[in-house]
């Protein structure tokens, strides 16, 4: 199959499971209901559905399918962007700290005893204040390669972060605040309402948008930033607007969601195995394949069980063996 075909059919996949994802739950909900509860929201009704099937449709489960399939996308974008531009394909969205920095902001709020809106923001505001402070720090450190100064800066942000995530659980309440904020830290989308859609889908398209145009010059960074420079690429330039862009998407997705790991490491090798390595196509197939996946994870994650499985625990049941076969195969290349 030609690779441009291959987009496609991850296009008709992704709708698929967008719909297919809805159907499945503790309550039943056939096809037909749910496309007669989408026709009733375009005024082609009303049909006889009770009040239950219409209430799990449009306010339990279409609200975590779209967060999955943003948050999927998002993390899928942000890692590919992250593995090119660091020209390596071990890193994930969360390698310059924006996940843990928003796990400290979830968890000062949490101990805090704000609101559901107030958490969301601080572990957005932290998660980009982490990455603030790594890309500042770096470029006070006088060293020849720049970018293993910004992910070894990265590391020692994110180890701090994690520091005080650790004392922030250390004093909180073991009867109240202590499970609210372990919880949050496995992710979970069975909060997520469209407000928390809202909140994250604006980040999210203003973050992607401007990988998706620069995707190209993606391909010539990926070779490494002295060929970069000498076909007149602004190294420093696009450095800064793939890291912001990331930073912002995941610091979104993860004030929604709590930290969901692998999803970013995972995805990008996956899609690069069957569209390649060019980012022209690998960037939107990230998004197909990421959000499909995630969709499909949060399924299984309310399904499989009668108590529902945090999101963190089945993307690193699936991860940790994939890094392990990554490492016994990374030899091969990856571009």
């Amino acid at each position: 199959m030609k690779k441009p075909s291959m987009l496609v059919l991850l296009l008709l996949i992704a709708i698929a499971s967008l719909f297919s994802a809805l159907l499945f739950g503790r309550y039943p909900v056939s096809l037909s209901e749910v496309v007669q509860v989408f026709l009733e929201q375009l005024n082609f009704g009303p049909y006889d559905l009770s009040v239950t099937t219409r209430t799990v449709v449009l306010d339990v489960r279409l609200p975590r399918v779209v967060a999955a399939m943003l948050i999927g996308s998002a993390l899928s974008v942000a890692g590919a962007a992250y593995q090119g531009l660091l020209k390596n394909p071990l890193v994930s969205p969360d390698i310059l700290g924006a996940s843990t920095g928003a796990g400290f902001g979830a968890a000062l709020a949490l101990i805090m005893s704000w609101s559901l809106v107030w958490v969301q923001l601080s572990a957005f505001l932290f998660g980009i204040l982490a990455v603030i402070l790594v890309y500042q720090i770096s470029r006070l450190i006088r060293q020849s390669d720049p970018i293993l100064t910004l992910v070894l800066t990265g590391l020692l942000i994110g180890t701090i972060f994690s520091s005080l995530i650790s004392v922030m659980k250390y004093v909180a309440d073991p009867f109240d605040k202590l499970p609210s904020i372990t919880y949050w830290l496995m992710g979970s989308l069975s909060t997520t309402s469209m407000g928390d859609v809202k909140f994250a889908v604006f980040p999210v398209v203003f973050g992607m948008i401007p990988l998706i145009l620069l995707r190209w010059k993606l391909n010539v960074m990926s070779f490494g930033e002295e060929e970069a420079m000498a076909l007149g690429v602004n190294t420093k330039g696009i450095r800064f607007v793939v890291i912001f862009c990331a930073t912002l998407m995941t610091a979104a997705v993860v004030s929604i969601s709590g930290i969901i790991g692998w999803v970013g490491l995972l995805i990008p090798h996956f899609v690069r195995s069957l569209v390649g390595p060019d980012f022209r196509l690998l960037l939107p197939g990230s998004i197909l394949v990421g959000g499909t996946y995630l969709v499909w994870v949060d399924t299984f994650s309310r399904t499989l069980l009668p108590l529902e499985i945090p999101l963190g625990i089945l993307t690193s049941l699936v991860g940790a063996p994939f890094f392990l076969y990554l490492l016994v195969n990374s030899r091969r290349g990856w571009q």
